[in-house]
């Protein structure tokens, strides 16, 4: 496997941000990495790109500990972290070269592939611009660029279409996706469309420890038997009128008239239905859903704290 991490535990003061995770990605795998704010995946990649040391546990990266050969882990690593540095007063094929050459790139071979990057990241336009004078979207192409200079073997990404419009996204999706072809590419996202669409495997954690880890087609059969109601009332309707259905019955609140209704009963819809019927009830709208990555998602760690 490409990357290997066994045991991995970092604990800022008395708190835990990632707690005995174990989990491994291998060549022509492109991974989402998934996890509510704060579940510690940020954490989690900047130990695997040497920026963290643990506290406890091991990773290790094309074979190299990131702990005693992080070095020899740099070389194979292009990262795109979640808040993109740049050097802002820097052109951009200027900062290409400058990062390329940073990683042994000379000469030809160096020109050559700063042009590749601007062209496969759709920065032709912009190349001869100030850093600091692109978009947020420029500039994560420009991040993404810098991360791939070097062609590592493995790429980590937290956020990669963070600020692009629809059209960057879809362009950028396609280039993540063919990378992952022949490189292991790890992503983080709070996008589940993004996951769907790039990704062939999942690894969900939450404060800090997996829950789940699996193929994208398995993990959403495993959440076959969770059905799922959406319902919206003519007027406003407490929650203790929905709380009626049961104990087994997960309510979320959508707005004032509309709730989501999660249960394994296949006859939830039936349920609600006759709820509305016993109170009087004028419904709008009483649809039922398929489980989809983000249901599976929240059903896995909606007990996590976002504040």
């Amino acid at each position: 496997m490409t990357i290997e991490v066994q045991g991995l535990s970092k604990r800022y003061g008395e708190q835990w941000a990632v707690n005995n995770l174990s989990f491994s990605a291998g060549k022509g795998e492109v991974v989402g990495f998934l996890g509510p704010n704060g579940a510690g995946k940020s954490t989690t990649m900047k130990i695997i790109t040497c920026f963290l040391p643990p506290t406890s546990g091991t990773v290790s990266v094309c074979g190299f500990s990131v702990q005693e050969q992080s070095m020899e882990v740099r070389r194979r690593v292009g990262y795109l972290p979640e808040h993109n540095p740049l050097y802002l007063d820097m052109y951009v094929r200027e900062y290409l070269q400058f990062m390329g050459g940073l990683s042994g790139l000379k000469g030809s071979a160096l020109r050559q592939r700063v042009g590749a990057m601007i062209d496969t990241t759709g920065l032709e336009r912009e190349q001869h611009k100030f850093i600091g004078q692109l978009s947020k979207g420029y500039r994560q192409r420009v991040g993404l660029a810098q991360a791939l200079i070097h062609d590592p073997e493995v790429l980590i990404l937290d956020e990669p279409t963070s600020g692009l419009d629809p059209n960057q996204v879809v362009e950028i999706r396609e280039l993540i996706h063919s990378l992952g072809q022949e490189k292991t590419v790890m992503l983080s996202t709070h996008i589940m469309q993004e996951v769907e669409a790039i990704c062939n495997r999942v690894i969900i954690i939450n404060k800090g420890e997996l829950v789940a880890d699996d193929r994208l087609e398995q993990l959403r059969a495993s959440g076959q038997n969770r059905h799922i109601v959406r319902i919206q009332f003519a007027a406003q309707v407490p929650m203790s009128t929905l709380e009626e259905l049961g104990s087994d019955v997960h309510i979320t609140m959508l707005n004032n008239q509309a709730w989501k209704l999660e249960s394994e009963d296949p006859a939830l819809r039936q349920r609600a239905s006759q709820l509305a019927l016993r109170h009087n009830l004028e419904v709008l709208e009483l649809v039922s859903e398929q489980n989809s990555l983000e249901s599976i998602f929240q059903k896995l760690t909606r007990h996590v704290d976002h504040s």
